[in-house]
C-alpha cells in the first residue's frame, strides 16, 4: 500500500502478520483522529467494521438502544429500516451490530466488491448521520415507550430492546453472568448492564440517548478495520472524502478504566425465577469469579485459555472431576471471560445446595494448591495448546468469514492500547513459546499469583424463586397503573395519540424515493451457477465411501456414519444417550480424562453424534445415521481410527458413577437450551407433530427426551441397571460392518491410506443376527403451550404443503426472505416488539413460522394466519423483485469452508438432492417476478390451516390464552 496514495492518513504500524497470511497497517485520519486497521490479503470475503468505545455509566441500555437505533435510517439513507434493505437486496456474507459491555460494533462483510461498497456506505451514514434527531419514533420503537390503546385500557411498556432483555433477563445464566461483571468491576462500565436491565430501561430519557451518541460517535473514538482482497487505497480516500474529513479531532474521554483490587473477595446473593414445577432445592449457582491481570499481556491470556481446558473445560479436569465427586452441583462449568479490558476465570457449579458454598471453595483452593505443589499434568497441557493452536490454524468459523473474527479478537488489545494493534493475530509464536514453558513452572506460577494468591474475585450465589416473575410482572403493573393514575385527562390523551402516533409511523409506506437511496446490484450481476456438490462414489469390498475431494490445507475430515436400521423403536431415545457416553467414559487403556487429552493433543478431535437426513420429496421418509466425527491431520488419520477403536470396544458402560454426572450434565444443558432457543425448541416441537424426521429428532434431542433424561436423573438408583443394558444392546445394534458408510473430505493424497483403516476397522465392528425395525410409529398433533418462567413468549406454527398437494418451488426462498424481513418483521417486531422473527419452507414440503423473545401470543398467532393475504397482495416493480432475488441468493451463496462444503455434499446425497434440483432451484429464484409469489398463498394458507402450533413461553400469558392449546403443561 503507497502511503503517497492516501495523504489524509499517516503511518502508524505496518507488519507482515504470516499467521493469518496477512500485510498489517495501522493508520490514524489526520483530520478527523480516527483510528484505521487494514489487513490485506488474498480473501475475498472482504470485511469492514467500525467500532466505538461505549462505555455505559447506568443499567438503562443506552448503548444497545442506540446500537438498534442508527441502523433505522440515515441522512444519505431516509428510510425507517435500511438494515431490513440491505438483509433483503444485498449479497452480504454477514450484516449485523452487536453491543459489547464496552464498545459498540458495526461489521459487513461481502465477496461482491460493489456490494461491499454499498454496505459500507448504508454502515457509515448510519453511525455518523442517523436519523434519531429527528425522528424520537426510532428510540420509541427500539428502546421503549408506553402503550395506551384508550384513556380506559391498561398503560403498558413496550419496545424492541426491552422484550429482547426481558428475554435475556429470564435466563438464570444470564443472571448469573450480570452479577458476576457487577461483583468484579462495580466502578467501572462493567458494574452496569450495557444491553439494559427491563427494570431500568424505562428510566432513559430521549435527550440522554441523543447526548450518548454525540458524545461517543465521533471518529476520533472509532476502530475502522478493513480485511480482505480489494483495492485498500480507493477505500481509504473514498471513506476521508464522504466521511472523516467532515470531522475534526475532539478529545473523547470513553477510556475504559481500571477496576482496583479488593482488599477481600466479594459475596452477593441473587435470585432468579422458576415455575411451580422447578424444584428450590439443589437448583443454586455457586460461582468463584477471580480478575486475571488485564488483556493486554496476549501470551498470558492464551495461557489462561489452555488453562481453561486443563483445569475445568475437559472431561475429567481436576477442578471439575473434584467438585462432581464431592456432589457440589450436577454440572460444572465456567470460562476465562476475555474480550474485555480486566479478563477473569470463573468455576460455576450449577444445580448446588447454597449450603456448600464454603466447602466449594475450599475444595477450589486445596486442588489449585495441590497441582501448584505437583505439577500441572503435561498430557493436559500438551493437549490444551494442540486444541487452540489447530483451531486457530484451521480458522474454521462456520458461516462467518474468518476476516470478522479476527476483527473481534483485535480488539482484546487494540481497544485498550493504540500501540497493540495485532497482538491477538500473532499467536503461532506464543503457541510455541508455552509449549517450551509447560516444563519449567510457567503454568503453576500462574495458577498460585492469579488464582491463590488473588483477592481481586467474587462468590456469586444465585438462588431460585418461585413466583419471582410473576411478582415482578405484578410490581410493573401496579407501578403502571399507579403512573397512569397521577395522569391529568390531557396527559391520557397525549399518551393515547403518542401510541397511535408511533403506530401509524410503523404503518407508513416507504417513498419511492427513499427505497431508491439503498444501492443495488443487477440481477445480471448474479452468478447463475449453484453450488457444486463434491461427491465420488468409491468402495471398500461393500462399504460406500463418499469422498469430497478439496484443498483442505493437509486436514482429513472423517464421518463414519452407522444406520440405524436395527434399532427398536424403544431404545431410539436412549441413543441420545449414548451418543453423549462415547467417548466420555474410561475405557480399557484410559480413563475418560486421559482419553480426551489423548486424542486432542494429537488431533482436532472426535465427537458422536446422531443425524437425521430427511427425504426432499417426501416428509415421511427419513434415515437416522448415528455418527463419529473427527479431524486431523492426514498423518494423525489412522491414530483416528485406533482411537475410535478404543471407544467402541472397550468403552465403560457400567461404571454407574460416571454414567450419573453424564445424564446429570445432560439435563443441566437440555434445561438452559430448551429456554435459551426457546424459538427452535417451538418450531422443532410443531414439526414433531407430523414430519417423521421431526419427530424422531425429537425423541433424541427435544422435550420428550429431556422428559427421559429428568426421569432417569431422578430416579437413577430405581433405572441405572436398565440404562446400561439398553447403551450395551444399542453399540451392538448400530456399530456392525453393514451398517457403515463413510463421508471423508480431503485432497486426492490425503485419501492415500484411507481405505486400508477402514477394512482394519470393519474387523473389529460388531456381528451377530439383527432385525431391521419396520417403521417409527407416526406423529400425533399436540398444540401444546410449554410454561416457563420467562416474560416473554417463543411461538411456532408449522405444517406440511406437500400435504396439501402443493410442490416445492425455489419461489419459496424468496418467500421466506420477503416474510422474515418484511411481513413478519413489520407486524411482529416492529409493530409487536418482539426480538426476532423467521420462518422456513423445505424440500420435504415441511414449514414453519415463529416468533422469538415475543410479548404477544395470540396476537402473533393472528398475524401467522393472515400470512397468505398479504402473499396475494403482494406485488413488486423490477427494482424490488430484483430486491428480494438478491437477499435470496446471498443465504444461498455464503462461501463456504472445506469442512463445510463436505457436509452440504454429505446432506444432499442423503437428501437425494442432485445439482440439477440445486440449478433448477436457482434458476427458478432468479427468474422469479411477483406472480410466482403470488402462487405461493395456498402453500402457507394450507400450513396454517393444519393449525399445528407449539408456544414455549411465561406461565402467565400460556394461561390467559390457554384455549389455544390442546394441553398446557410447564416445559422443565
Amino acid at each position: 500500500m503507497n502511503m503517497d496514495r492516501i495523504p489524509a492518513y499517516e503511518l502508524i504500524l505496518k507488519e507482515e502478520i504470516s499467521d493469518i497470511h496477512s500485510e498489517g497497517y495501522l493508520l490514524k485520519h489526520k483530520k478527523s483522529g480516527a483510528r484505521v486497521m487494514v489487513l490485506k490479503n488474498e480473501d475475498e470475503n472482504k470485511v469492514f467494521n467500525i467500532a466505538f468505545r461505549t462505555p455505559p455509566a447506568d443499567s438503562t441500555g443506552v448503548a444497545h438502544i442506540l446500537e438498534h437505533s442508527v441502523l433505522c435510517g440515515s441522512k444519505n439513507f431516509p428510510l425507517k429500516d435500511p438494515f431490513v434493505e440491505l438483509v433483503k437486496g444485498s449479497l452480504n456474507t454477514f450484516l449485523n451490530a452487536m453491543t459489547y459491555p464496552d464498545k459498540t460494533m458495526y461489521p459487513v462483510a461481502s465477496c461482491n466488491e460493489q456490494d461491499f461498497k454499498n454496505l459500507m456506505h448504508v454502515y457509515l451514514d448510519a453511525v455518523f448521520f442517523p436519523n434519531i434527531y429527528e425522528k424520537e419514533e426510532i428510540f420509541r420503537q427500539e428502546g421503549w415507550h408506553y402503550e395506551l390503546e384508550n384513556a380506559d385500557a391498561p398503560l403498558t411498556l413496550n419496545g424492541v430492546v426491552y422484550n429482547e432483555m426481558k428475554g435475556a433477563f429470564s435466563s438464570p445464566e444470564d443472571v448469573l453472568e450480570r452479577e458476576i461483571f457487577n461483583s468484579l468491576f462495580p466502578d467501572t462500565p462493567y458494574g452496569v448492564e450495557s444491553g439494559g436491565d427491563p427494570q431500568c430501561i424505562s428510566d432513559l430519557k430521549y435527550s440522554e440517548f441523543l447526548s450518548f451518541h454525540s458524545r461517543y460517535y465521533h471518529p476520533a473514538n472509532s476502530y475502522i478495520y478493513l480485511y480482505g482482497n480489494m483495492d485498500m487505497e480507493e477505500r481509504l480516500n473514498w471513506m476521508d472524502k464522504e466521511y472523516l474529513s467532515k470531522y475534526d479531532e475532539i478529545p473523547v474521554a470513553s477510556e475504559i478504566g481500571r477496576q482496583e483490587a479488593f482488599a477481600e473477595i466479594r459475596n452477593v446473593e441473587m435470585e432468579y425465577s422458576v415455575t411451580e414445577s422447578e424444584p428450590e432445592e439443589n437448583n443454586s449457582y455457586l460461582s468463584y469469579n477471580i480478575v486475571v491481570g488485564d488483556s493486554l499481556d496476549i501470551e498470558r491470556s492464551v495461557a489462561f485459555e489452555i488453562l481453561d481446558y486443563t483445569l475445568l473445560s475437559a472431561p475429567g479436569a481436576p477442578l471439575k472431576k473434584i467438585l462432581l465427586e464431592e456432589g457440589i452441583g450436577k454440572d460444572i462449568m465456567g470460562s476465562y471471560e476475555d474480550g474485555i479490558y480486566q479478563p477473569f476465570f470463573s468455576v460455576i457449579a450449577k444445580n448446588a445446595n447454597p449450603a456448600d458454598k464454603d466447602r466449594f471453595l475450599s475444595l477450589i483452593r486445596s486442588t489449585l494448591e495441590d497441582i501448584v505443589k505437583n505439577g500441572v499434568d503435561k498430557k493436559a497441557i500438551e493437549a490444551g495448546i494442540n486444541y487452540i493452536e489447530f483451531r486457530f490454524r484451521e480458522a474454521d468459523y462456520s458461516s462467518f468469514p474468518k476476516g470478522l473474527m479476527y476483527g473481534i479478537d483485535v480488539f482484546d488489545t487494540w481497544l485498550y492500547d493504540d500501540a497493540k494493534p495485532f497482538e491477538r493475530l500473532k499467536c503461532l509464536d506464543i503457541f510455541e513459546a508455552l509449549k517450551k514453558k509447560a516444563d519449567t513452572g510457567y503454568f503453576e506460577e500462574l495458577i498460585e499469583k492469579y488464582l491463590l494468591s488473588n483477592t481481586h474475585a467474587s462468590v456469586v450465589v444465585v438462588n431460585p424463586k418461585r413466583g419471582l416473575a410473576a411478582e415482578k410482572e405484578t410490581a410493573l403493573a401496579e407501578k403502571l397503573a399507579k403512573y397512569k393514575a397521577s395522569l391529568s385527562q390531557e396527559q391520557l390523551e397525549k399518551l393515547v395519540a403518542d401510541t397511535k402516533h408511533l403506530k401509524e409511523y410503523q404503518d407508513a409506506e416507504e417513498t419511492e424515493e427513499a427505497l431508491k437511496t439503498i444501492p443495488l446490484l443487477k440481477r445480471k450481476d448474479i452468478s447463475r451457477e449453484s453450488a457444486k456438490i463434491y461427491n465420488t462414489e468409491k468402495h471398500v469390498d461393500d462399504t460406500l465411501v463418499l469422498h469430497h475431494e478439496i484443498d483442505t490445507n493437509g486436514i482429513g475430515y472423517l464421518e463414519l456414519l452407522f444406520d440405524m436400521k436395527y434399532v427398536p423403536e424403544e431404545l431410539v431415545p436412549y441413543m441420545g444417550i449414548l451418543k453423549s457416553v462415547l467417548g466420555y467414559v474410561d475405557t480399557e487403556h484410559y480413563d475418560y480424562g486421559d482419553l480426551f487429552n489423548e486424542i486432542n493433543a494429537r488431533s482436532g478431535g472426535i465427537l458422536f453424534g446422531i443425524s437425521v437426513f430427511t427425504d426432499s420429496k417426501d416428509n415421511q421418509k427419513f434415515t437416522p445415521m448415528a455418527g463419529i466425527k473427527a479431524k486431523a491431520l492426514y498423518k494423525d488419520i489412522p491414530f483416528v481410527f485406533e482411537m475410535i477403536k478404543e471407544i467402541l470396544k472397550t468403552s465403560k458402560l457400567e461404571d454407574e458413577k460416571r454414567l450419573y454426572e453424564i445424564i446429570a450434565k445432560m439435563k443441566s444443558r437440555l434445561q438452559m437450551s430448551l429456554v435459551s432457543s426457546g424459538h427452535t425448541t417451538a418450531a422443532m416441537r410443531a414439526l414433531s407433530y407430523f414430519s417423521a424426521g421431526s419427530c424422531f429428532q425429537e425423541k433424541i434431542s427435544g422435550v420428550d427426551f429431556y422428559q427421559l433424561i429428568n426421569d432417569i436423573e431422578e430416579n437413577f438408583e430405581q433405572r441405572k441397571a436398565d440404562v446400561i443394558a439398553k447403551l450395551k444392546e444399542l453399540i451392538g445394534c448400530v456399530f456392525r460392518a453393514e451398517n457403515l458408510m463413510v463421508s471423508y473430505t480431503s485432497e486426492e493424497k490425503g485419501y492415500e491410506g484411507l481405505e486400508k483403516e477402514i477394512k482394519e476397522f470393519k474387523e473389529i465392528l460388531y456381528t451377530g443376527e439383527k432385525k431391521e425395525t419396520a417403521s417409527y410409529s407416526s406423529c400425533v398433533v399436540k398444540n401444546e403451550g410449554f410454561k416457563t418462567a420467562g416474560q416473554v413468549q417463543h411461538v411456532a406454527a408449522a405444517g406440511n404443503f406437500k400435504e396439501a398437494g402443493f410442490e416445492y418451488t425455489g419461489a419459496l426462498r424468496i418467500l421466506k426472505v420477503m416474510l422474515s424481513y418484511e411481513y413478519l418483521w413489520m407486524n411482529i417486531r416492529v409493530k409487536g416488539g418482539a426480538y426476532g422473527c423467521m420462518s422456513s419452507f423445505r424440500r420435504n414440503g415441511d414449514g414453519f413460522l415463529v416468533s422469538y423473545r415475543d410479548p404477544n401470543l395470540e396476537k402473533t398467532l393472528e398475524v401467522f394466519r393472515k400470512t397468505g393475504d398479504f402473499i396475494r397482495s403482494f406485488d413488486a416493480d423490477e427494482r424490488e423483485m430484483t430486491k428480494y432475488i438478491i437477499g435470496t441468493i446471498s443465504e444461498l451463496d455464503v462461501p463456504m469452508t472445506p469442512s463445510t462444503k463436505g457436509n452440504m455434499s454429505l446432506n444432499a446425497w442423503f437428501s437425494k438432492v442432485t445439482e440439477e434440483d440445486m440449478q433448477r432451484e436457482r434458476q427458478e429464484i432468479l427468474d422469479a417476478q411477483p406472480k410466482d409469489i403470488r402462487k405461493l398463498a395456498g402453500i402457507v394458507d394450507a400450513m396454517m390451516e393444519q393449525n399445528r402450533i407449539c408456544v414455549v413461553g411465561s406461565e402467565e400469558k400460556i394461561e390467559q390464552e390457554k384455549k389455544v392449546f390442546e394441553v398446557t403443561k410447564h416445559l422443565l
